[in-house]
């Protein structure tokens, strides 16, 4: 046992590494109660009695907090803005770097013929979603932008399922992704039941 500990040591470490650059404090606290449980084994084996201490006390800490935020129902509404609305204009501004790197097409001119809402997560802006609604039905996607503290799926399976709805009142039969230029995003789109055709994704309503 003795021969594999620093490596459980070095485990430790990996996990509370990851803990820190994470966005979702879920997974923040996932990782570090990891990295307690590997610290507390390490320090089984040398009979290191202030480590082991230590991260019991960190581990209940991190369960306790784990525990809070899985039990937390979280308040998930969706508000329709018009194209000119300012609060928008100032968020597309803030996150223009990021939301270049998923949706680099995108003009903020668009939105004042599009259908545009954003989704509120416990009344924090999580999403916008704007699309441009053609004669047959087809919503043309110009941005789903969710920014990276809210990257769970939680947001997009609240669009595509109770945002459904909405969508459909506005005449919308079929979601449309014309382009797609990020992977990741693409692997986002087959979560959610999108189904892709030479680079373009869809989902009927």
């Amino acid at each position: 046992m003795t021969q594999i500990a620093p490596y459980i040591g070095y485990l430790a470490s990996l996990f509370l590494v990851i803990s820190l650059v994470v966005k979702n404090e879920i997974k923040f606290r996932l990782y570090n109660t990891l990295g307690c449980i590997c610290f507390i084994v390490y320090g089984i084996v040398f009979s290191a009695f202030p480590v082991i201490l230590t991260n019991i006390i960190l581990l209940i800490i991190n369960l306790y907090y784990l525990i809070q935020l899985l039990k937390h129902n979280e308040n998930f509404e969706l508000v329709e803005f018009e194209g000119e609305d300012k609060m928008m204009e100032k968020f597309v501004q803030f996150y223009k770097k990021d939301i270049n790197i998923y949706f680099p097409s995108f003009d903020i001119a668009s939105l004042k013929t599009n259908v545009n809402f954003v989704v509120l997560r416990d009344l924090v802006v999580a999403n916008i979603f704007s699309v441009h609604v053609a004669d047959n039905g087809d919503a043309i996607v110009s941005i789903n932008y969710t920014t990276k503290k809210y990257r769970d799926f939680k947001v997009g399976k609240f669009i595509f399922e109770k945002g459904k709805v909405f969508l459909q009142s506005k005449g919308v039969k079929k979601i449309v992704y014309s382009k797609n230029s990020n992977i990741n995003h693409a692997s986002f789109l087959k979560v959610n039941g999108f189904e892709e055709n030479e680079n373009t994704f869809f989902k009927q309503l």
